[in-house]
């Protein structure tokens, strides 16, 4: 079936609910004769052309479908903190991950809005995730993170290294300093954690920082407030 039929009919299948996406999901090139298929086709194309706005709606939903699958495959990974690497509420009813990079501007940013976030819902847990991906002094601070994770110092140690601007030797000295961490005791499964995350976020398909993953959704960007927010209520009303 041609990539052109294809999409049309997961449009059509979209429009018309389950039913049409079952039936849509179903149809090979062997089960329409020439008449048929030209028919089908023509009643596609000519939809499809009438309703262009269908189509990234129909991507949006078929990427919201493919993240929540590769969310469930991986949700122990995803969730799951390493050591004292979280935030809020232990035992909160939704959980947001942020995966993150410490010479991330749009990181750096986010600081404030996740504090918002904890300070405003009681039941929120937030798990913080390394994913070094800008450059090679990325991977130290976040050998340097896991070791204050382990220390029960992580939220002290991440705050001070954003505040003390892009990642050196200094600077992460300086955030040890500030926050009490040793980092010369660096976990032994430190590259095998940081490694974890990057595989678990190439199956999310998320390529840069900060990401997102709270319920079965997976967000990019430095976002709004108001986003996280609607995205945790999704997640707490969807279970």
């Amino acid at each position: 079936m041609n990539r052109a039929l294809l999409l049309g009919m997961v449009v059509l299948g979209a429009l018309f609910g389950a039913a049409g996406m079952w039936i849509a999901g179903r149809v090979a090139p062997g089960d329409l004769n020439g008449a048929d298929r030209a028919r089908v086709e023509r009643v596609v194309r000519d939809y499809v052309l009438a309703n262009p706005e269908l189509i990234p709606q129909a991507m949006q939903k078929l990427q919201e479908k493919d993240a929540a699958r590769a969310v469930a495959a991986s949700r122990g990974a995803i969730t799951e903190p390493y050591a004292g690497a979280w935030i809020g509420n232990p035992k909160g009813d939704v959980t947001l991950v942020e995966y993150y990079d410490y010479n991330c501007g749009f990181c750096r940013a986010s600081l404030p809005v996740i504090d918002q976030l904890v300070a405003g819902d009681r039941n929120l847990r937030i798990v913080f995730k390394e994913l070094p991906v800008l450059s090679e002094e990325s991977r130290v601070a976040a050998r340097a993170a896991l070791a204050a994770a382990t220390q029960g110092r992580f939220k002290a140690f991440h705050d001070a290294l954003y505040a003390a601007g892009p990642v050196s030797d200094a600077t992460i000295a300086q955030a040890a300093k500030a926050s009490g961490v040793d980092v010369a005791k660096v976990p032994a499964d430190a590259d095998a954690v940081i490694r974890e995350n990057m595989e678990t976020a190439a199956k999310l398909g998320i390529n840069g920082t900060p990401s997102w993953v709270v319920g079965d959704q997976v967000l990019t960007g430095a976002l709004p407030i108001d986003r996280l927010r609607e995205a945790i209520a999704k997640a707490r009303a969807t279970g």
